[in-house]
Formats: C-alpha cells, structure tokens, sequence
C-alpha cells in the first residue's frame, strides 16, 4: 500500500475542501449574516491538515486498485467531518454528530435531514448543505481529477472506480483526467441550463441554484420546509424533468454529443428506466385522482415524486405518506431500484436490476437444458463473468446490511415502517422514507446510535459497499513457492 500517496491524495482533497468553503463565506458577506468567522475557522483546519499531508510528498505516485478504495473511503469520511464544522461552530446545529449526519447526508447526495426548521438555517450554511450535493453528485474525487492530475500508473481509474455508482466503470477517452473533465463539462452545462430555466420561472436567484445543486446531486436539500410544494407547476415541472435526467447514464450524454444517437437508443439500461418510471407515474395517477382537483394535477404530482425518488433526489411537492397504499408501495419499489449506473442517482442502479433478471433466466435455461451454453448480453455485449459475480455479492451484501440495519436501529423506540423505510432511504441515498421520516418528518427522532447506524449506510450506498469494507480487510499475504 503506498501510504504517503494515500496521504498526498487526502491532503489534496482537504485543501480543495478549503477552496470550496471561500463560496459560502462570500455568500454570508453578501447576506452579512455573521457566519462567516466558522467557515474562516474551518478553512484555518483544513489548510493546516492539508499542508501538512501534502509536506510528505510520495517519490511513487503509483495507485493500485486497493490503495483507490482506501483513499475514496477515507476521503469521503474526512471531508464530512470538516465539512460538518460551520454548522457546528455557528451553533445551528449544536450537536455534532446531528451535524456530521447532515454533511454526509450532503456529500452522499442522500438528502435525509435532522432539522425540523430549514428556513432557520442563515443563507452560509444553506448554501454549504445545498452545495455539498453538487459536490458529491460525481464524486469528491472525480471533482479534484477534473482539474489537476492525481496519481499515475493508471492510479487515476482506480479512483473512479472506486467512487462512480454501477457495476462496471470504464472510460469515454483513452486518458481518466480528460474522462473526469468530460463528464463535469456536461453536468456543470445541465446545472447552468437548470439555473436559468427556474430563473425564467420567476425563482429567485438563490433559491435557483441551491435548489439546482440538490437536483444535479440528486440530493433534495431544500431551503422550505415545504421543499418544493409553494412553487409554481412550471418550476415542479423543471426540476422533475431535470431529475430524471442526471438520473442518467452521463455516457449516454456523452455518445449525444458525437452524434452517436443510435447507440444512445439501444441502451438497454435507458429504456428499462424510462419504461419503469413511465409506468409507475401512470399507476400513481390513477390510484391518487381522487386527492387533487384535476387529473393534470394528479399526474404532476405523481411524476414529480417518482422522478424524486427513483434517481434518489428525495424533494417533494405533497406528502406522499398520505397516499394510497399501492402507490406508496410502488414508490418504495422505485426507490430501492434507483437510477440509471454512471449517473448522479443512488439506489441499487437500473442496469443491477436487469443482471440481476436476466442471470436468473440464465440459470433457468441451465436447469432445463444443462448442457446449453447460454451467455448474457447487455447492449448486445457479453457481461464478463466477472461483472455477474461482482453483481451477485453486491446484492447479498445489500440484503444484509439492510436486515442489520433495520436490526440495529429497532433499538429506538420508533415503529417498523419508519425504521424499515428509513434504513431504505439512507442506503439507498434517497432521503424522506415514510412514518416519522416521511417528507413532512426527520431523523432527529432517532439517538446516537441510530444516528450512527444511518451515517454508515448512507456512506455505503453512495460508495457502494465494497470501498467500505476493504478497510477493514486484511491485504492477503504473498505466497513463496517452496521446495
């Protein structure tokens, strides 16, 4: 394991932290709101923290796989908990480990919340728990890549790979920086394009980009507590439809861009997901026409929550907890199957789902004819058995963490539904569940250790379990041949 690259890597990431916390500081003097003193303070840390790590510069700049699990564990974890000290210094959210959930629930683009009056917060801190989702949407690490490099020998994949949600990572162009420089050019273009369009609506400017931050990050922080229910059917619409498109494959974006149009169309991954949103907003229509006036209102609000939950975005315009069952069944389905891979969604990813079905087919047709060969194919290309077995644990893994989970957060006295739905919302970096953390709740009903329990799946489902767990794995020992 190079250590001192690992280091050299995390004082890099503080020191870009450091940069990033100059916007809500100049957002503070704007508003001059006096905030401004704990992001100074915070900067202070992360720059002496930074300097100093980056002072043990490494001779090898060299990454290998494990080292890039390591480093995007342990930076993730890092950045939160600076990250989390301007809420806790300004005295908005005293407690600080209520304000290390917010900044991971940030990071992680989740969008679960421990305050009960958002509008309390000043415009500094608003703007820093708005902004940490942008910054989290494609990763904290492909952020920094996107403007300098950061290791060789192919060091630069391992981070991407160990940091961007699917199940396979690959490049668009033969070097990962001018990949990671691809894929920020087209998001900041989609967050400007987002920024203007609710400007046109008549949003104000800030309301604007905090709430273009929580769409582009799929995150769903908001500054009303209403989240986005007092806004216009014009602005409702702008941002579901712009959910649903960072909660595509920004590939596909890419393949648009060259013109490759047909390509973009044959992605089995694109049609699964528009075909099961089409169909649950449809479903969710007809089940809640009775709740609204007209059925044009029952289809916005019906596609503005399956576009908030299924890319894991989490805003809300109505309290969907007081909806029919069936719909908020289909919402918790949408929920865990998420979004599309490579895109700024959680959940368990699109492209999983259809591996998942079509391994199964697979293993029918071996039972019915044992000496067939079958092989399963994704956008007319073969799946390594690789990716199939990678797939494969990660669901187990999925299903244990959340039956532990749900375990271990039973301990408080809160009821089944809030805690089943709450530890499906944190893992799968959704945000609001139902009953006590509903869109209209929070988890400051939870204590600590609930708390805790939250934090943790919220970094595995933005992670996606595997970074996580290598930390606490022993690194294999090289065997010698003997005679």
């Amino acid at each position: 394991m190079n250590r001192r690259m690992i280091l050299y890597i995390m004082g890099m990431l503080l020191l870009s932290e450091a940069g990033l916390m100059i916007l809500p500081v100049m957002v503070d003097l704007y508003y001059r709101e006096g905030k401004f003193n704990c992001y100074l303070i915070t900067i202070f840390a992360l720059l002496v923290s930074g300097l100093f790590m980056i002072s043990l510069k490494p001779k090898n700049k060299t990454i290998h796989a494990r080292d890039g699990f390591v480093i995007v564990s342990f930076g993730w974890i890092l950045v939160s908990l600076f990250g989390a000290l301007p809420f806790f210094l300004s005295g908005e959210i005293p407690n600080y480990l209520d304000a290390v959930f917010e900044t991971v629930s940030g990071f992680t683009t989740t969008g679960a919340s421990i305050l009960s009056d958002v509008e309390a917060l000043c415009h500094a801190n608003l703007f820093w728990r708005s902004f940490t989702h942008w910054i989290g949407g494609m990763g904290v690490l492909v952020f920094i890549m996107a403007v300098l490099p950061l290791a060789g020998g192919g060091g630069d994949l391992h981070l991407m790979r160990a940091e961007s949600p699917g199940p396979d990572v690959g490049k668009l162009v033969p070097k990962s920086l001018s990949t990671a420089r691809i894929l920020y050019g087209i998001y900041l273009a989609l967050t400007l394009i987002e920024i203007i369009l609710l400007l046109i609506g008549g949003m104000p400017l800030f309301e604007s980009i905090t709430h273009t931050f929580g769409t582009a990050g799929t995150g769903g922080f908001g500054v009303k507590n209403s989240s986005i229910g007092e806004y216009s059917s014009y602005i409702q619409y702008v941002i579901a439809v712009f959910m649903t498109l960072f909660g595509i494959n920004f590939n596909l974006y890419f393949l648009l861009l060259c013109g490759k149009i047909k390509d973009v169309l044959k992605s089995e991954e694109l049609r699964a997901y528009l075909l099961i949103m089409f169909t649950a907003v449809l479903v969710i229509t007809v089940d809640v026409n009775d709740f609204f006036a007209t059925g044009a209102e029952s289809f916005r609000h019906a596609f503005f929550q399956v576009s908030s939950v299924m890319t894991t975005t989490g805003f809300s315009t109505t309290d969907f907890d007081q909806w029919p069952d069936l719909s908020k069944v289909i919402l918790l389905i949408v929920m865990c199957i998420g979004a599309c891979a490579g895109s700024t969604g959680g959940g368990v990813k699109v492209s999983r789902i259809i591996l998942v079905f079509k391994n199964a087919r697979r293993e029918l047709k071996r039972l019915l004819h044992p000496r067939s060969v079958n092989v399963v194919t994704f956008d007319g290309k073969r799946v390594t058995d690789d990716v199939m077995q990678g797939t494969s644990v990660y669901m187990c893994l999925y299903f244990v963490i959340l039956a532990v989970s749900v375990l271990l957060v039973s301990f408080d006295s809160v009821d089944i539904v809030s805690n089943f739905t709450g530890v499906i919302s944190t893992l799968n970096n959704i945000g609001p569940g139902l009953g006590a953390v509903g869109p209209t709740g929070n988890f400051g009903v939870y204590g600590w250790f609930s708390k805790c329990v939250f934090i943790i799946d919220m970094l595995f489902g933005r992670l996606e379990i595997f970074p996580l767990l290598l930390l606490f794995s022993k690194k294999p020992k090289s065997r010698k041949n003997t005679l």
